[in-house]
């Protein structure tokens, strides 16, 4: 099994929970988060996977794991502490899986916006608010936000799940009042996600900007271990994140960014209609989109990805 075939994973007597991009195996009281390569764009599972998205993914996760200010799911990106059935794909296990603590995750996704893009661009040239929140007159496109704000999102999903190579069900987020997310998890744990997300949204934010990058937004999800609030999931990659080039940046329109921009544009411009089966991906889009990631992972974290 090569990289670039690696869209699914199948761990023998170890039934996978699969999202869009990850594949979950429940160990006892670990799980092993598996980020394949696959890669989806408008809330569709692409037949086309992105070699080694998975591993820098995974790397990018865990280096940010080490740094961040808050307490989070991550065990070790070892295998071996986990005991393996005969007939697990070990070699292209390895660099691309999490061993991690089993949490309760809260049913809220925790969005931070430090810049003014995408839905939130949208919303606000109708209203001048971003998911409801009002934001100061005369703003530009991709504008830095007087001060980060958080607008939390939940998870809708509908469908179900069929083969990857065709639609692998909808996921989709929908922005919610602050008010909603206490109904949701309570007072108490929804002002001290809140308090978390943006905490670690400037402390990255602070770093990315002195390393060349801007974070224009993000998405965090949270779990409960044991009473203690963890960090889990991915956490800022360019799957999660709006990462931009500082050395680009130009308020007043949109940015140059590093993630799968490549794949969407060949996407529009294809003719497919976003319902049917996705096509395959050009060899020179795939490539594209394999370097604009690494190119982030290399330029935030000043390591080589240098994976074989």
């Amino acid at each position: 099994m090569t990289s670039t075939s690696f869209l699914h994973c199948n761990i023998p007597d170890h039934p996978a929970r699969r999202g869009k991009v990850r594949d979950v195996f429940e160990f006892g009281d670990k799980l092993l988060f598996v980020a394949t390569d696959r890669i989806s764009a408008f809330d569709h599972i692409l037949p086309s996977g992105i070699p080694d998205k998975g591993r820098v993914l995974t790397q990018m996760s865990a280096w940010w794991f080490s740094r961040l200010p808050v307490k989070n799911h991550l065990l070790t990106l070892g295998l071996d502490t986990l005991e393996l059935p005969p007939g697990s794909p070990v070699a292209e296990l390895v660099g691309r899986s999490m061993v991690v603590t089993r949490a309760e995750v809260f049913p809220v996704e925790c969005v931070v916006r430090g810049y003014l893009a995408g839905s939130g661009w949208k919303e606000y040239q109708k209203s001048g608010t971003v998911c409801g929140i009002k934001l100061p007159p005369g703003l530009k496109e991709s504008d830095r936000l007087p001060e980060p704000i958080f607008t939390p999102a939940t998870k809708e999903t509908t469908g179900h799940d069929i083969n990857i190579t065709e639609n692998f069900g909808k996921v989709t987020m929908r922005n919610i009042p602050f008010e909603r997310m206490i109904e949701i998890v309570g007072s108490e744990t929804a002002h001290k996600l809140r308090e978390l997300s943006l905490l670690v949204y400037q402390s990255a934010a602070e770093y990315a900007r002195s390393h060349g990058v801007i974070i224009a937004d993000t998405k965090f999800e949270f779990g409960a271990r044991n009473g203690e609030i963890l960090l889990v999931d991915e956490v800022l990659t360019p799957d999660s994140s709006r990462f931009w080039p500082a050395d680009q940046y130009q308020p007043g329109t949109s940015q140059p960014s590093y993630d799968k921009q490549f794949v969407r544009d060949w996407l529009e411009a294809s003719g497919w209609d976003k319902n049917s089966t996705p096509p395959e991906l050009p060899k020179e889009v795939i490539e594209k989109t394999r370097a604009k990631y690494i190119e982030a992972y290399e330029t935030l974290t000043g390591n080589t990805f240098d994976w074989k």
